[in-house]
C-alpha cells in the first residue's frame, strides 16, 4: 500500500498509517483474534496456516548477462554493468529478485521484506523512505526502486554516487505482476528467468482462480485499513489495490461497488452501511492492533453490517497482501479458502 492523499486532516493520519503498514508494525494493542475467528476457519496467512514465510526461487535460474541498458519508470535510461551486489528498495522487489534466483547477490532489504531468506540482511529503509547513507555503505552495483521510493534527495544521492538505479512502476492489480517481473529481470540481465517466473506466476494464479466455487454467489468484501495505535480506520475504495484480488477470488469490492472512487476514505457508520459487506478483509497486524475480531466488531458501524453480525473477517499477512508478485497466488488462495471454506 502506498501513500495516499486524502483531503484535510486525514492526509497526515493516512501518511502515518501507510508508513506503519510498510514497517510491519503499527501498535499491536491487544493481540489475538478474540472470540469468533476468520471467515474460513481462521487461516490468515499467505499460504497454509503455519507454513514458513519463504519465497520459492526458480529451479533453474539464469546467470546475469550484462551490461544492459533499460528504461527506468522515471523516464531515464539506466545501464547496469554488474548484479553482484543488489539492493531492492521494497518488499515486493526483494521477493522478485530472490525468486529470480539472485538472492545470494542481494546485500540489503527493505523493511517490508519479511520472508525467511531475507531476514538476516541489513535494513536500509523505514516506511517508504530510504537511507542513502545505508545503501551506499554496502557498495551496491545495482539498486532497484519503486516510483514511490523517497525521499527524492536520497534517490538523487544514490544516483550521484554513480550507482545504477532503476525505478519500477508500482503494482495495483494482478495485471501489473508480469510487467514488474519483466522489468526487474531485464534490469538484472536475466530476461529468460523473468519470462519463466512470469509464466509460473500466471499459471499458479489461474489454477487458484479455477478453485472459486461456481454458483456460490459473489460475496461483498470491504477492505479495511486499521492501525489502532494511531486511531486510523479507513475503508478501501476503487484505488486501494485490493479490488483486483477480490474480483479474482469471485468477490465484489464492497467499497468500490458503493461508489468510493478514492484509494481510502475514513471509516464511518454511513460508509459501511452503504458498502454493506458480507465479509471484511484486513491485514493481520491491523486486526491485532484493534484487539482482534472483538475490537474490530466494536468499531462504529461494523456490528451493523452483515460481515460484523456474522463475524466474517478475512485476515492476510501484511507483508504479502498487496505485493502483487511471485507469491500472489498464495494470497489469492488464502482469500478463496477464507471466503468459501468448506463450501468449495
Amino acid at each position: 500500500m502506498r501513500r495516499t492523499r486524502l483531503a484535510g486532516a486525514l492526509t497526515t493520519a493516512l501518511a502515518l498509517a501507510l508508513a506503519l503498514t510498510a514497517t510491519g508494525c503499527g501498535g499491536q494493542a491487544g493481540g489475538g483474534n478474540g472470540a469468533g475467528g476468520t471467515a474460513g476457519g481462521g487461516k490468515g496467512a499467505s499460504a497454509e496456516a503455519g507454513a514458513p514465510d519463504r519465497v520459492e526461487p526458480l529451479a533453474a535460474p539464469a546467470a546475469p548477462r550484462l551490461p544492459v541498458t533499460v528504461p527506468s519508470a522515471d523516464g531515464r535510461s539506466v545501464t547496469v554493468t554488474s548484479a553482484e551486489r543488489i539492493v531492492p528498495l521494497s518488499g515486493s522487489l526483494n521477493e522478485i529478485v530472490f525468486t529470480l534466483g539472485l538472492g545470494r547477490n542481494v546485500v540489503a532489504r527493505d523493511i517490508t521484506a519479511t520472508f525467511e531468506q531475507a531476514a538476516e540482511l541489513p535494513v536500509v529503509t523505514r516506511a517508504h523512505d530510504v537511507s542513502a547513507e545505508s545503501v551506499l555503505s554496502l557498495r551496491p552495483t545495482a539498486v532497484i526502486a519503486e516510483s514511490t521510493t523517497g525521499p527524492a534527495e536520497a534517490v538523487a544521492q544514490i544516483r550521484d554516487a554513480g550507482i545504477p538505479l532503476v525505478v519500477v512502476k508500482p503494482a495495483k492489480e494482478l495485471a501489473d505482476v508480469g510487467a514488474r517481473i519483466d522489468a526487474v529481470a531485464a534490469a538484472l540481465g536475466v530476461p529468460a528467468s523473468g519470462t519463466a517466473l512470469k509464466q509460473r506466476t500466471e499459471n499458479r494464479v489461474d489454477a487458484v482462480r479455477s478453485t472459486v466455487p461456481a454458483g456460490a454467489g459473489k460475496p461483498r468484501v470491504a477492505f479495511l485499513y486499521l492501525r489502532g495505535s494511531a486511531a486510523v480506520y479507513l475503508l478501501g475504495g476503487a484505488g486501494s489495490g485490493a479490488s483486483s484480488l477480490l474480483e479474482a477470488a469471485g468477490a465484489v469490492d464492497a467499497g468500490k461497488e458503493s461508489g468510493l472512487t478514492k484509494d481510502f476514505t475514513p471509516l464511518t457508520s454511513e460508509a459501511l452501511a452503504q458498502a454493506a459487506p458480507d465479509a471484511i478483509l484486513v491485514m493481520s497486524k491491523g486486526l491485532a492492533s484493534v484487539g482482534g475480531v472483538d475490537g474490530l466488531v466494536a468499531l462504529p458501524g461494523v456490528a451493523e453490517t452483515p460481515a460484523g453480525a456474522d463475524r466474517r473477517i478475512v485476515a492476510v499477512d501484511d507483508g504479502v497482501l498487496l505485493n502483487y508478485g511471485p507469491r500472489t497466488d498464495q494470497v489469492l488462495a488464502s482469500l478463496v479458502d477464507q471466503l468459501y471454506g468448506e463450501g468449495k
